[in-house]
């Protein structure tokens, strides 16, 4: 009996001591892990912050400026570091993505009393070869223009960054970023403004009445915004990352249901009937600016086609298309139109057809489909036309014996395959093939095909290229336009195309960059949030969708109910009311890589839309060719000799990185 109290004792001892080691690994475990947690949240938030530091200053900068006027204003250090204490100076979640979804959560805010943001030093080099420590020297000492901005500005951001419970790290990070602006001439700026490609808009819309009714749809909208209208806010939150602007001086809050439950107001704010908005610009909100002009129509996208100018607005008529334009079989464009067809600019040199224009042209319907060639600088165009036509066929009686003939209707259909193949080098002039297939009544007739030497390219005002670019025009509705599959890319790298309907623009599938140009998930590039530039991802590519006389349709074909467009979509004129409209089944998740510029706001009827702006257009004159544009006047408008500041990428230099406390 005593020998089995003393067994029970020992095994009650054993078990209480197993009991105590497991909780105490598990409390050491989970200990050591909030603590690493913490840490990296908090070094995580340093990298993010600083960053972005470096995007909002170099946003600071417009369009374009005069000529001796630093490109970033001077105070603008005080701007951003109110900015990205609002940005920042509440809990931030770093959350993953694939694999990681579910990783250890981890968060960080910045301690904003610590945060700090000046400008150290800036440099100004001139043409005349000097330079000056003065930043707001118009001249050099040699007369001289600027040609140069270096700008160096300190910073101390402390993040707190958090796992779970009540776990803190603290770090503070002191450095400075350099920032190098090259200068480049814009032209001249008078009271009608300065040409303004419409791509460099994330979001543009023409009509858009105060109080209508309606709202825009909340979450965070990348790029420059702007409306020749109002804006109207409802009550969810609102994230503008870049600059907004209206051209009416109020905005409506839509606190209510109808126009009578909505309040006008001015300012960034508003609050009624115990509801307030929740909007936040991070880099600024004009209201009352000047209204931007629309294109009147896409006489010079048609003329692009014929010269690689597009400079001439006049309109198109059969005698020029005859003179420029020929068919797979060397034949001119009917001096009396046609009603189909496809065509290239090219003239006959030495028994050679030879290159002499900027693009495409098909005369009619067409449904088109994008894709990469085989090789690295090869992009295909595959043009499909359907039609009729009349055949005779021969009328036998009941004994085989042929008693005449008759006509009858049968369906065809065209296609034509444009492969563009881009210069590989200054001595290459590049090639352009084109082969179309005939099916008459579901016979396919003998291929035709035709070389053509040279590409498709945009020339200057006296007809020398310029470099390589593709005006893909419509004369009709584009039925369908995708690239070849879903996800699968449309786009070669270095291919810049613009497609231009006379109607409506239809897209059935997916049409992608064979490499995207920016993120559309955090941390994509570490330590970033989406829509960030990725580092080696520039290589040229860039798409453009145009209409100044329909809409552009979303009926998605696909097997996927997802869609993505990497283009900036316009559906804009002076006169009409071109929007981006879901005329399909629902869509799960709309994705736009670019920017969309409508007349009107209409139903994309999609569960999740999320639109990146391609931050590529940020850089003053990049843009898909013979994109349309525009003037932009300051809301103070002066004659002045513009110019416009190309960022290089940010160098940034850690001076002290201090691991201050951890608490519990």
């Amino acid at each position: 009996m005593l020998t089995t109290l003393l067994l029970l004792m020992l095994v009650t001892g054993l078990s209480l001591a197993m009991v105590m080691a497991v909780r105490s690994d598990l409390l050491v475990n989970g200990y050591y892990r909030n603590f690493r947690g913490a840490f990296y949240a908090a070094d995580s938030g340093l990298n993010i912050v600083r960053h972005d530091l470096a995007t909002m200053i170099s946003g600071m900068a417009p369009a374009s400026f005069s000529v001796g006027t630093q490109p970033i204003p001077a105070g603008s250090e005080a701007t951003i570091l109110t900015n990205i204490n609002s940005k920042y100076g509440t809990v931030t979640a770093i959350t993953g993505s694939g694999n990681t979804v579910n990783s250890w959560p981890e968060s960080f805010k910045l301690d904003t009393t610590q945060t700090q943001f000046s400008l150290a030093n800036c440099t100004v080099n001139f043409d005349d070869g000097t330079t000056s420590t003065n930043c707001g020297l118009s001249k050099g000492t040699g007369g001289g223009n600027p040609s140069k901005y270096t700008y160096i500005y300190s910073y101390t951001i402390q993040t707190i960054g958090q796992a779970q419970n009540s776990e803190r790290a603290i770090i503070e990070d002191r450095g400075n970023i350099t920032l190098t602006a090259n200068i480049v001439p814009a032209g001249t700026s008078t009271s009608s403004g300065v040409k303004t490609s419409f791509a460099a808009w994330g979001m543009f819309i023409d009509k858009s009445p105060l109080c209508n009714g309606s709202t825009l749809v909340a979450g965070t909208i990348s790029g420059p915004v702007f409306t020749n209208d109002a804006w109207n806010f409802g009550t969810g939150s609102y994230i503008f990352t870049d600059n907004v602007g209206s051209v009416n001086p109020d905005s409506g809050f839509q606190y209510g249901s109808g126009s009578g439950g909505c309040d006008p107001f001015a300012g960034t704010a508003d609050a009624k009937s115990g509801k307030t908005t929740n909007i936040k610009f991070q880099n600024g909100f004009q209201q009352g600016a000047n209204s931007v002009p629309l294109p009147q129509n896409d006489f010079s996208q048609k003329r692009a086609v014929l010269d690689g100018q597009g400079t001439d607005t006049s309109n198109v008529g059969n005698s020029d298309l005859a003179n420029k334009l020929r068919d797979v079989n060397k034949a001119s464009y009917p001096g009396g139109g046609a009603s189909s067809g496809v065509f290239l600019p090219y003239d006959v040199v030495s028994g050679t057809p030879t290159f002499k224009g900027g693009g495409i042209y098909v005369e009619g319907d067409a449904s088109v489909v994008l894709q990469p060639g085989a090789a690295a600088n090869q992009q295909t165009y595959t043009i499909t036309q359907t039609g009729t036509t009349t055949i005779t066929q021969p009328v036998f009686n009941k004994k085989g014996q042929q008693i005449g003939t008759t006509t009858v209707t049968v369906p065809t259909t065209t296609t034509t395959v444009v492969t563009v193949n881009k210069p590989l080098n200054s001595t290459d002039p590049g090639s352009t093939v084109m082969s179309q297939t005939y099916n008459v009544n579901g016979t396919n007739q003998p291929v035709q095909t035709l070389n053509v030497v040279g590409v498709p390219e945009s020339r200057d005002p006296s007809g020398s290229a310029i470099s390589p670019a593709t005006m893909l025009y419509v004369d009709g509705n584009i039925t369908s336009l995708s690239g070849p599959g879903v996800g699968q890319a449309a786009i070669q790298d270095g291919a810049a195309v613009t497609i231009t309907a006379a109607n409506n623009v239809t897209v059935t599938g997916d049409i992608l960059y064979k490499t995207a140009p920016v993120t559309k998930t955090q941390n994509q590039v570490p330590n970033t949030p989406a829509d960030t530039l990725i580092p080696g991802a520039d290589n040229g590519q860039v798409l453009g969708i145009f209409t100044a006389g329909g809409n552009i349709n979303l009926n998605n074909q696909q097997g996927s109910t997802n869609l993505e467009i990497d283009a900036s979509l316009a559906t804009i004129s002076a006169t009409g009311s071109g929007a981006l409209i879901n005329n399909g089944s629902a869509i799960n998740t709309l994705t736009i890589l670019g920017g969309r510029i409508q007349n009107t706001i209409q139903n994309i009827n999609s569960s999740t839309r999320n639109v990146f702006f391609d931050r590529r257009f940020l850089s003053h004159g990049f843009a898909p060719p013979w994109f349309p544009s525009t003037t932009v006047t300051p809301t103070s408008s002066t004659t002045v000799t513009a110019d416009q500041a190309n960022f290089t990428s940010p160098v940034f230099q850690r001076v002290q990185w201090l691991y201050k406390a951890n608490t519990y």
